[in-house]
Order: structure tokens, then C-alpha cells, then sequence
């Protein structure tokens, strides 16, 4: 009997453990059946509460709407936002195949037949009935196509040119600074815009209004600044730009604009300007020579990097200063006169890269002087900013401040104060990496002279980190 008992409790043994393993299906004894019933019961009916908790946590994601095929633009397969058709028949996204016929092309990308920019008209239809998808689908995160602006025409920007050109003829200053305003906005509204009234002679017309209005006194408030503004959108500007605006009168006015506290946009349009005018001095070196004879050039110059009105207008001012003093040592030795030099330097302490290129590059070509070296000197930051920026801030930096370091050791004899000032603070083990790491032309010609000017100098100098400028002998300035 006992064998048998034993035998029936290795049966249901292994009649459970197949159905744990394997799930119902399989034949078993009543009695095995019985028991096993109200555990697997009870197993279920424990999890079902945790299965629907699960389940509310964690909501099945919305999948995004797939956009229909006739919303997409055949060039850059993307939803149109200012559908536009061709006299072929086919809709375009307008800033797609705009761009596509700038880079050249002459015929419809599907069908190869001619295709001009005047031809393609808006597809108010296709529009609407793709604000009307989006609306649809906000619930799934898409969002609303904004109804474009109407472009502006070849003939809209013939005739506000005209109204600006006429304005200026009759003296109306007010009536120009408005229609001048007009053309900026539209200008900066979409490229389109910019290139349409560019194409139209707008740098023309609004560099001839200028010149006519710089000898009304009412104007310098607030039409010949407009002026400026809404220049500054249409550069680059032609030969005939420049001379209206290189002439002696309206070099005084746009001086005379940076001089004076008024609008900041109006100083920095005024400081671009004279930025473009410089630059010009490959092309066209007539301009840069009537620059350097303005009157109160270099004075304005050193007020606007005192008291910055923007960045575009500090970096504009830098590369004009660049240009003066590359040009004329008279320029060079009178903006020295000024401050430059103690300027750029402290200037240098917490530039960004844009202005740390520029800056390097006025002060290196300052220190041509002997006045600029000797300002340099007995400035406390001088040394110590050109070797911080001789490595971390790009390649032009290092070109300028290498050569900067370059020109004020090589200028004393003996020891001199600069090269023991470099050594401590660690020149020499930079320059000895920058030609490791490799520099080219110049640069390299004069770091490996520049190190054998520090190398003399060695014996006994400890030598100290930048980074912060810690360890100087002297006291800052």
C-alpha cells in the first residue's frame, strides 16, 4: 500500500510540473486536476490587477500622420508651406524651386520644359487644404502652416525705388526715412524680397538718397541712419554705390553719426558701412584714401570700441581701424595716440574668437610703430594676453599673436622686459608645442625666432600659468 502511495505522489508531482511547464492540454488524474486548480486560480487572478495597472501607465504613443503625397514638394520632398505652380502643371514649394532656378537651372524639374520664376503663380488651393491636414492633425502634434506673405514684384520694387529716389530729388527727408524703412523691412521679410529690390538698383538708389540729404541738417536724426540701415541689406555695394557714399560729405556724415549719441542701430549701420568701404581698398583704393582724410575718423572709431553699441558694430570698427592703419602709418600713429593699443588689450582679457581675431590683428600691425611697442610694454596685460591667446583660439589668432609677441621682444635689446615677462609666463614651452603640433609660412619663421630671442634668457626664470594670469611681477594697469 505504502508503495503505491508513493507512486500516486510522484505521478502528481509530475503531472504539475508539466503543467507549469507546458500550460493545460495534457491528461491528468482527477485528483491532480482538483489540486492544482485553485493555485493556478489564484495565480491568475493575482496578476490581473498588476496586468491593468501596466497597462494604464503606459498609454500606447500617437504615431505621426502620415502627410499626403500631393502636400510634398517634388524637389524637397518635404510639406509645402508656399505652394506655387508652373505653367507645366506642377506644384512646387516656392523657396525650393526658387532656389532650384538660382543655382542655374531653366526647365521644370518633373517635366524638363522651360520654366521662369515670373511664370509660377501661388496654389492658394493646395494651400488651404494643407492648413486645413494640419488643423486636423493638431492633436498629433502638427502644427499649422502660417499663410505666406505675397512676394514682392519686379515692378513693386521698381516703384518704391522710384518713390525713395524722388523723395531725395525734393528733399523730404521724413518721406524717405519712411519709404527707406519700407524697404528694409520687406528686405529682411524673405530673400526673395531682398534679391528683388536688389536686382531692382536698391544699394543705388539708396546710397544716391543719402548723398543728396547729407546737407540738411533735419536729416541726421533719423533719415540718414534709416538710410544706412536699410543699406547694410543690400551689400555688397558696386563702384558707383561707393562713390556716393566715400564722397567727403557723406564720410562727415556717417562720422558724425558715430560721434554723436543717438540710435544704436544707426551706429552700428553707420559702422558696417565704414567697414565696407575700407574692405574695398583692393578694388578700389580711391575710398580707403578718402577715409583716412575724414575728419574725426579715428576718434569715432576709438568711442564706439569704448562704449560698444553692439558686436556687429565692435568687429565692424576693428576691421575698418585694420585697414586705416595697414594703409597709413599717419593713421597708425594717431590711433596710438588715442589709446588703441591699451584698448585692445584689455579688449583681449574676455573676447570672443570674431573679436579676438580682429583685435590681434589691429594691435600686431600697431606694433609696427615704436610708439605702439613702447605702449605695449608698459602695459601689465600686454605680454600675458598674447601668450594665452597664442593656442585655444583658432589659427588666425595664433598667427597674429605670435607675431605680436614676435615684434615687442625682438624690439629691445638684451634682456629686455618683455622676453623675461614671456618666459615666466610660459611662452617658451607654447612655441616650442605650436611647432611640434605645426604652423606654416610666417608663422612658423617667426615663432622659431622668437625662440631663439626667449632661449638666451632661461637660465634662472621660473616660469608660471596663464590661464588666469596669476604670478604677474607687476600690478595691473
Amino acid at each position: 500500500m505504502q508503495h503505491n502511495s508513493s507512486a500516486a505522489q510522484q505521478t502528481e508531482v509530475r503531472g504539475t510540473s508539466s503543467i507549469l511547464a507546458r500550460g493545460a492540454g495534457m491528461v491528468t488524474p482527477a485528483v491532480s486536476r482538483y489540486r492544482l486548480r485553485p493555485r493556478l486560480v489564484r495565480v491568475a487572478v493575482s496578476e490581473i490587477p498588476l496586468a491593468t495597472r501596466r497597462t494604464r501607465q503606459q498609454p500606447v504613443a500617437a504615431t505621426e500622420p502620415a502627410i499626403p503625397s500631393n502636400f510634398l514638394c517634388p524637389i524637397s520632398l518635404e510639406m509645402m508651406k508656399d505652394p506655387v505652380t508652373a505653367l507645366t502643371g506642377i506644384t512646387y514649394d516656392r523657396d525650393s524651386v526658387e532656389g532650384w532656378l538660382q543655382r542655374g537651372h531653366s526647365t521644370c524639374p518633373v517635366t524638363a520644359r522651360p520654366l521662369r520664376a515670373e511664370d509660377l503663380i501661388p496654389n492658394h488651393a493646395t494651400r488651404r487644404m494643407i492648413q486645413d491636414w494640419c488643423v486636423a492633425n493638431r492633436a498629433l502634434g502638427v502644427e499649422r502652416v502660417p499663410t505666406p506673405r505675397v512676394p514682392l514684384s519686379a515692378a513693386d520694387a521698381a516703384e518704391l525705388l522710384a518713390a525713395v529716389s524722388a523723395a531725395a530729388r525734393r528733399g523730404d527727408a521724413m518721406v524717405c526715412r519712411q519709404l527707406a524703412a519700407k524697404a528694409r523691412a520687406l528686405g529682411k521679410e524673405s530673400d526673395r524680397n531682398r534679391r528683388c529690390l536688389a536686382a531692382g538698383g536698391a544699394a543705388r538708389a539708396l546710397s544716391s538718397a543719402f548723398l543728396r540729404l547729407v546737407d540738411q541738417p533735419a536729416s541726421f536724426g533719423g533719415a540718414l541712419g534709416e538710410i544706412l540701415a536699410t543699406l547694410v541689406v543690400f551689400f555688397p555695394l558696386d563702384e558707383e554705390c561707393r562713390s556716393h557714399i566715400a564722397s567727403p560729405a557723406s564720410l562727415d556724415a556717417i562720422v558724425s553719426i558715430l560721434s554723436h549719441d543717438g540710435e544704436a542701430t544707426s551706429k552700428s549701420s553707420a559702422a558696417v558701412v565704414l567697414r565696407e568701404i575700407a574692405s574695398s581698398s583692393d578694388s578700389d583704393p580711391e575710398c580707403l584714401d578718402a577715409l583716412s582724410e575724414t575728419n574725426g575718423v579715428h576718434d569715432a572709431l576709438i568711442k564706439l570700441l569704448q562704449k560698444p553699441v553692439s558686436a556687429q558694430a565692435t568687429k565692424a570698427a576693428l576691421v575698418t581701424a585694420y585697414y586705416l592703419v595697414r594703409g597709413s602709418d599717419l593713421a597708425a600713429r594717431r590711433l596710438v595716440d588715442l589709446g588703441m593699443v591699451e584698448l585692445l588689450v584689455e579688449m583681449l582679457v574676455d573676447a570672443d574668437k570674431g573679436t579676438t581675431e580682429k583685435a590681434l590683428a589691429v594691435l600686431d600691425s600697431l606694433l609696427l610703430t615704436e610708439e605702439g611697442r613702447g605702449k605695449a610694454c608698459a602695459h601689465a596685460l600686454a605680454v600675458p594676453v598674447l601668450v594665452k591667446k597664442m593656442q585655444h583660439v583658432s589659427e588666425m589668432a595664433t598667427e597674429f599673436a605670435v607675431s605680436a609677441l614676435w615684434r615687442l621682444c625682438k624690439s629691445f635689446s638684451g634682456e629686455g622686459p618683455c622676453k623675461a615677462e614671456a618666459l615666466q609666463l610660459g611662452a617658451f614651452q607654447k612655441l616650442l608645442l605650436l611647432l611640434q603640433v605645426g604652423c606654416m609660412g610666417v608663422t612658423k619663421e617667426r615663432a622659431s625666432e622668437l625662440l631663439r630671442l626667449l632661449n638666451g634668457s632661461r637660465d634662472g626664470v621660473e616660469c608660471i600659468e596663464t590661464v588666469d594670469f596669476k604670478g604677474l611681477k607687476r600690478p595691473f594697469s
